[in-house]
């Protein structure tokens, strides 16, 4: 994820009050029409992901959680029966829908709580959640979100889940932390936005002790990829 627009800004203490999930929303509404117009391409783990999991044409339901502009809803709907994007950002929201009307793929979009996602239990064939993670700012809507997430899979549905990490070569802290990155809008105005940085173990214990049943989880880029399984999967 970093690049020129992005560089740590400061440090918080894990868990701080002031950081609350609407400043996060409240954010991504006020950079979300630079921010989207610099994430023209989907990832290739993600692209990767759903060739895999995504059969060509299936009819099934795609969700991309944190979907933002939807880049990745465009590729869940090249293969997926119908795609819901959710993110919390009305304005990442109105990118997705104005990108989805340019390229011509359907997608349905709702403004959303990762934690308290407004989705049926078992309804989702495929997810994919990147890049969204690491912005709840407290560990326990980590892991409510984590849990939503395997509510809403289908029995024999599969999930993409990945979070920035210490591994990345900017960082030289080897335990999880919380941080500000800032992003520079044109002008040069710079807007501080939460991350919590996982450590790789740490990445992996929360998804343990999530309602996932944990595949299998990888290091790329700096960042923590793992692919999950539904609650109902190991039952």
């Amino acid at each position: 994820m970093a690049g020129d627009q992005e560089r740590s800004r400061d440090r918080t203490k894990s868990g701080d009050a002031s950081v609350r999930r609407a400043d996060v929303r409240d954010t991504y509404d006020r950079i979300a029409t630079h921010f989207a117009s610099t994430r023209e391409y989907g990832w290739p783990e993600v692209e990767s992901f759903v060739a895999t999991h995504a059969p060509d044409r299936a009819a099934g339901v795609g969700l991309d959680l944190g979907c933002g502009n939807c880049r990745h809803a465009e590729l869940l709907a090249a293969r997926l029966e119908s795609v819901v994007g959710l993110d919390v950002s009305r304005g990442l929201l109105r990118t997705g829908r104005e990108r989805a009307l340019e390229r011509g793929f359907a997608v349905d979009l709702i403004q959303g709580d990762a934690a308290a996602l407004p989705l049926s239990a078992d309804a989702v064939d495929v997810a994919v959640y990147v890049a969204t993670l690491h912005h709840l700012p407290t560990q326990g809507a980590r892991r409510d979100s984590l849990d939503e997430l395997a509510r809403v899979l289908s029995p024999d549905g599969r999930g993409l889940v990945s979070a920035w990490s210490t591994a990345h070569d900017r960082f030289d802290e080897t335990d999880g932390f919380d941080t500000t990155v800032e992003w520079t809008l044109p002008g040069g105005e710079p807007v501080g936005r939460f991350y919590h940085i996982y450590a790789p173990d740490e990445f992996e214990a929360d998804l343990v002790a999530s309602d996932l049943e944990l595949l299998e989880w990888e290091l790329s880029s700096g960042n923590c990829y793992a692919t999950v399984a539904g609650a109902a999967a190991s039952e």
